[in-house]
């Protein structure tokens, strides 16, 4: 896949965007809405795809468009899209960033840099320490 091509980007909430505090909102992550803007005024899609629901949602949206973020679409493949159970509810993205994956999240500065192929300064954040870490 080119990463220069335009992409639909699904983006997780808690813990990606902002800090996990669920069910409160926690403090945005370093440089997440930096990258997000450039990201969409690079043409690409944003989804919010997060496990929050109803009015929680609602605060999580709203949070994230008065940071200067209004979504494709939430938690749907595109806008128009009604929840039935007759569909699969995995959403269509080229790319999925969430802090859940395998070794955590790497950081909004790495993902621009993976997207774009562009240098940033590096960021020095804290790792998490994970079970293979214990075998170190």
């Amino acid at each position: 896949m080119n990463f220069s091509d335009t992409l639909i980007i699904a983006v997780d909430f808690d813990g990606t965007i902002v800090e996990d505090a669920y069910p409160k909102i926690g403090k945005p992550q370093i440089f997440a809405f930096e990258t997000l803007k450039k990201l969409q005024e690079e043409g690409h899609r944003l989804i919010l795809w997060t496990y929050r629901c109803g009015s929680k949602l609602d605060e999580a949206v709203r949070f994230c468009k008065n940071n200067g973020i209004t979504f494709y679409a939430v938690n749907s493949s595109f806008p128009e899209e009604e929840f039935s159970n007759e569909v699969s509810r995995k959403i269509h993205a080229d790319i999925f960033i969430d802090d859940r994956n395998i070794g955590g999240f790497i950081g909004w500065g790495e993902v621009y840099q993976m997207l774009t192929n562009e240098k940033v300064n590096p960021v020095i954040t804290k790792k998490k320490k994970g079970f293979f870490d214990l075998f170190k």
